[in-house]
This record gives C-alpha cells, structure tokens and sequence, in this order.
C-alpha cells in the first residue's frame, strides 16, 4: 500500500519505534508544506492511505480527486472544524480517526509557555551569557501567590490550572458558563466578569477551540485592560485574538510579555512575523503537543488503523457508508 505523510517537518515518523509496522508498505513523507492545492494533489496521486500531523493541512475535495486515494487518518478524540470539513470532503472515502488523542497531548500543550514571568529561562539571557554578559536584564519576578487567569476550562486549561496551583499561584476562570461551573466544581475561582478577568491576572492562558464564535474573541480592549507586569500565553489558536491586538498591545506594554506558540499562518518562515521582532514575546514554532511519546501513541494508532486496512479489516472507520456502499456489487 502507497502510504503518504504530510508535514513531518522534524522528520520524526521515522523514528519512531511504532514505524515498523508499516514496514511492508510503500512509505512518503512529505517534510515540507505547501499550501499549492495542485502540488498536493500531484504528490498524493498514488497514494492509498494518507497521514495527518494535526491541522497541518487541511484535506478538501480537489485533494481527494485521484481514484486510489483513500483513508485520511487524523488523530483526536473531538471532531473539529477542520476535521470536519475534511470529512466532508472524503464522504467518498473512509476516514479514520484514533479513539481518544493521547493524555500526553494536552500535557504537553499545557507545558508550554508557563513561565515565563521569570526570566532565568529567557532566550535574551541565554543570547546574553552567550555573548559575554551576566545578568543582562531586568529581575523578573516569581509565580507564588500571582494571579492564573484561564480563559477556558476544558482538558487542557483544567492541567493548566492545576500546574497553576503546583506553583502557588492562584487560579481564575473565565468562559463558557458550562466550563465555569466545572471549574467551580473543582474548586477555582470564577471572574466576577470579563473586564476582572483580565485587569486581575497576572498571567492569561487561552484554552478555547478556535471555531467562527471565537474567532477574535480576545479584543484590543481585553488586552489593554492586562497590568504592564501581566504575560498572556497562546498555546491554543492565533486566531483566538483579533488580528494584529496582541503586537500592538506589546508595543503598548499592556500586557508587558506574550509567550505564543501558534500563529496564523504556519510554518513561520523566513522570521516573517511582527512578534518576533519583540523582545517582550517569546515564540515558539507550535511546538506545544509536539512531543515524542505522544506521537508514538499517536501513530501507533494511526499505523494500526492503516495495516487492517491493507488487511480488509478497516477498524474506527468514521463514514461507515463508504465502505458498505463500495463493496456492493456493480
């Protein structure tokens, strides 16, 4: 079976222990990403069994044009949008999808970017020692007894909360009434309102799914109501903040920091970006759940599902219909 694998940019899937089960098979991976709809097209003309790193790149219907395209694999428990709109395309095709995305994932996007009130691990400094000088700027300040403000209280932001109170800190919640009251339920702190939420944390962590509703939800305004010590962290979705807010607050100093892990167009090449001409944002290259035991978790799923695909037994098959209708006689 021709296997293809889109956006391995770290050339990782290799190396992962659970490749050999696609040992038999006929393996691409693609490491680098384009957005050209008739490259895609051309680079997976002869493929049968597709891999999806995440959101990398969405799958529409002009990808799915080739007569032996078939099962796109994504990994994730929820359907997202892009997911959905994947499937939509491939309603031709079978779909798999992994039962559940592995623990590790959200751990690990919950790790990112979270603590960064401090500056021992600033890349300034570490440019700094590198060049010669000791201690080169301002003292940064501790997490104990400062402000967590997690706007949204699902998976993700409940392990960002509980890291929040590892450290001492104390944790408030804003978002969906649903998600407000699971976190009362867990014994945080609700904001008496938005404009508290963000004019008292000290630092903000977005956990909310990007989908139309949310896009842009954080607004100039919330942004300048954040105290000049304040750091607000993205690990979620760019597109959560209205679009160029977060750059021309930093420039504004409310708040003084960002740590962004998401932009919104990836790859970032070529240092194209305004935040990363800020010394007060630290980026990072979406790196939040790209993390080696997860993705071994991940594909060994992904593999799986493709090998009893190639064996005739197809398992977590998304659109049953497809193959039910394929195999009936002409």
């Amino acid at each position: 079976m021709n296997i293809a694998i889109l956006d391995d940019y770290q050339d990782t899937i290799r190396t992962l222990a659970c490749f050999s089960k696609v040992a038999g098979h006929q393996v691409t991976i693609w490491r680098d990403h384009t957005k050209d709809v008739d490259v895609l097209a051309e680079r997976l003309r002869d493929t049968e069994a597709l891999a999806l790193i995440r959101e990398r790149t969405p799958i529409r219907g002009p990808l799915l044009r080739a007569p032996r395209q078939a099962p796109p694999h994504q990994p994730g428990r929820r359907i997202s949008a892009h997911r959905r709109r994947c499937l939509h395309a491939a309603r031709r095709h079978p779909v798999r999808e992994p039962d559940a995305r592995p623990a590790l994932l959200r751990h690990g996007r919950a790790d990112v970017g979270h603590d960064h009130r401090r500056r021992a691990p600033h890349p300034q400094e570490m440019a700094a020692l590198r060049g010669g000088r000791w201690q080169a700027y301002p003292i940064g300040t501790g997490l104990r007894g400062k402000t967590l403000g997690i706007y949204g209280y699902g998976r993700i932001g409940a392990v960002v909360a509980g890291y929040g109170k590892a450290f001492g800190m104390d944790v408030v919640v804003w978002g969906r009434p649903t998600t407000m009251e699971k976190a009362r339920a867990d014994g945080h702190t609700l904001a008496k309102s938005r404009e508290a939420f963000f004019s008292g944390s000290d630092v903000v962590s977005l956990h909310v799914r990007l989908v139309p509703e949310t896009r842009g939800m954080v607004t100039a305004a919330d942004l300048a109501l954040m105290k000049p010590s304040a750091v607000m962290v993205n690990t979620s979705r760019a597109g959560l903040i209205a679009p160029g807010a977060l750059e021309a607050a930093l420039r504004a100093g409310r708040p003084g920091m960002a740590a962004v892990d998401v932009f919104e167009e990836e790859p970032v090449l070529g240092g194209a970006h305004p935040l990363l001409a800020l010394d007060n944002a630290v980026c990072v290259p979406h790196l939040g759940y790209v993390e080696r035991d997860a993705l071994e978790q991940m594909f060994t799923t992904i593999f799986n599902q493709m090998v009893a695909y190639a064996a005739g037994k197809p398992i977590n098959v998304m659109n049953p219909d497809v193959l039910r209708q394929a195999s009936r006689p002409a």
